[in-house]
C-alpha cells in the first residue's frame, strides 16, 4: 500500500476539521503530497525523511526548522501500515501546542489508509471475480485446476455444483437504466448470497450473469430452495421501484466446462419469447428453446409456421386459437381445459374437431398433435 495524493487529501481534510492546525502528509520519499497550505505541495520535507529513517516521532522547533529544507516548526509522525512506515503525517505549529494532537492525527491517518486498502482489495477481488466468471461462461482455455486455483484465491468454491442465471433489467415507464442500476442489481445478488459469482456481461443489453450454487440429488438440481430465494429477490427488486427484472435459469451440466453450456441455455431461455414470465427455467421451456435455433428462412421452419398460420387465418374471432392455447397449456387434458375456458366438454370437442378440419391434422393422433404443437411454438416465437 502506498500513500497517494487522494488519500493524503482525505487525511488533511478530516484531521484539520478536528484540530484546527495545518496538517501535511508526506510520502515515503519525503515529498509533500497533501497539505493545509497548498503552497507547500510537492516540496521536499527533510523532517519527514528523518522520521522515516529513524521510524520515530520527530519534533521540530523554530531553531531546527531553519536548518532543514522545506520544514516549519511542528511535529512529524510515521504513518504505519502492516508494520511498515509508508509515509509521514505532520502538524505545523509550536511543538508544545500541537504535541497532544499527534497520536490522534496519526491514528486518523492510519485508519484512512486501512480503509483505502480495504476498498482497493474489494475492487481487485470484484474485477477478478468478474474475469473468472467470463472465463467460465466462455469456455476458457484454462484447465479445471487453474480455474479452481484462481477461485480459491478469491475465496470461492468452484467444486460446488452451479447453474447459470441471466438477469435482464427493464426500466419503468419514462425512466432509463444506468450503470448504477446494474450495480445495484449486482449488490442484491451478492448480498447476502456471498457464494454467488456475479458479473455484468452487457451494459448495452442490461444483462447480468450469476453462477449460483445449487443442491444436486441423483444428478438433478433441486429448484425448491432456489425458488424461495428468487421470490425474495423479486420482492427486493419491487421494493426499490427503479426497474423490473426477468430471470432465466440455464440447465445443470456437471463439471466446470458445463457452466458454459448452462449459460448458453440460460441466454436461449431468456430469448425464447416468454416476456410475461418473471422467472424462466430451461427445463420448463426446453422444446421452445431448442426450436428457437431453427433458421427463420429455412423451408422446414416456414412449413411449421404455415400450419398454425392457416388456423389463425380461418379464426376471425380468435376462439379456436384461444382454445388450442389453453389445450396445450393444460397438457392436452380435456377436463382441465374445459375448466380453464369455462366451457362444456362437447363445446371443446367441437372446437378441436374444427381445428383438425382447418389444419388437416388429426389432433387425436400423437404425430399430428406433436406437429401442431411444434407449429404452435414456432409461430408464437415469431409473433
Amino acid at each position: 500500500m502506498q500513500l497517494n495524493s487522494m488519500i493524503a487529501r482525505q487525511i488533511v481534510e478530516r484531521t484539520m476539521k478536528i484540530i484546527g492546525f495545518s496538517v501535511n502528509v508526506m510520502d515515503e520519499q519525503g515529498l509533500i503530497i497533501g497539505s493545509g497550505d497548498p503552497s507547500r505541495l510537492h516540496q521536499k520535507h527533510e523532517g519527514a525523511l528523518l522520521t522515516l529513517a529513524e521510524s520515530r516521532v520527530v519534533e521540530i522547533n523554530e531553531a531546527t526548522s531553519n536548518l532543514l529544507m522545506g520544514v516549519r516548526p511542528g511535529i512529524n509522525l510515521p504513518v504505519v501500515f502492516n508494520g511498515k512506515a509508508i509515509g509521514v503525517v505532520g502538524i505545523s505549529g509550536d511543538p508544545d501546542k500541537v504535541r497532544s494532537y499527534g497520536e490522534l492525527v496519526k491514528m486518523t491517518a492510519e485508519l484512512i489508509v486501512e480503509q483505502a486498502a480495504l476498498i482497493s482489495q474489494m475492487q481487485w477481488d470484484k474485477r477478478h471475480r468478474e474475469e473468472l466468471l467470463l472465463q467460465l461462461i466462455r469456455e476458457s482455455e484454462l484447465n479445471d485446476r487453474q480455474l479452481i486455483s484462481i477461485a480459491q484465491r478469491l475465496d470461492l468454491d468452484l467444486e460446488q455444483p452451479r447453474v447459470a442465471a441471466v438477469i435482464k433489467l427493464y426500466p419503468h415507464q419514462a425512466e432509463s437504466l444506468s450503470l448504477e442500476h446494474l450495480q445495484s442489481m449486482v449488490h442484491m445478488l451478492e448480498h447476502p448470497e456471498r457464494d454467488n459469482l456475479v458479473g455484468i456481461t452487457s451494459v448495452s443489453r442490461n444483462e447480468i450473469v450469476v453462477l449460483k450454487p445449487i443442491s444436486v440429488d441423483n444428478g438433478e438440481w433441486s429448484r425448491k430452495s432456489e425458488q424461495k430465494k428468487v421470490k425474495q429477490l423479486l420482492k427486493r427488486i419491487a421494493e426499490q421501484k427503479a426497474f423490473r427484472a426477468q430471470i432465466a435459469y440455464g440447465g445443470y451440466f456437471p463439471s466446470l466446462k458445463g457452466l458454459a453450456k448452462s449459460y448458453q441455455t440460460a441466454i436461449a431461455t431468456l430469448s425464447s419469447g416468454h416476456a410475461e414470465e418473471p422467472v424462466l427455467y430451461f427445463e420448463d421451456h426446453a422444446l421452445a428453446v431448442l426450436l428457437s435455433a431453427m433458421p427463420e428462412q429455412d423451408w422446414r421452419t416456414q412449413q411449421l409456421h404455415s400450419l398454425f398460420t392457416t388456423l389463425v387465418d380461418h379464426d376471425a374471432r380468435g376462439t379456436l386459437v384461444k382454445t388450442l392455447t389453453a389445450f396445450f397449456e393444460q397438457n392436452c387434458d380435456l377436463v382441465q381445459t374445459c375448466e380453464k375456458l369455462h366451457i362444456h366438454r362437447n363445446t371443446l370437442r367441437y372446437r378441436l374437431q374444427r381445428i383438425s378440419e382447418i389444419t388437416e391434422l388429426d389432433i387425436n393422433k400423437l404425430e399430428d398433435k406433436t406437429l401442431l404443437y411444434l407449429s404452435f411454438i414456432t409461430w408464437h416465437q415469431k409473433h
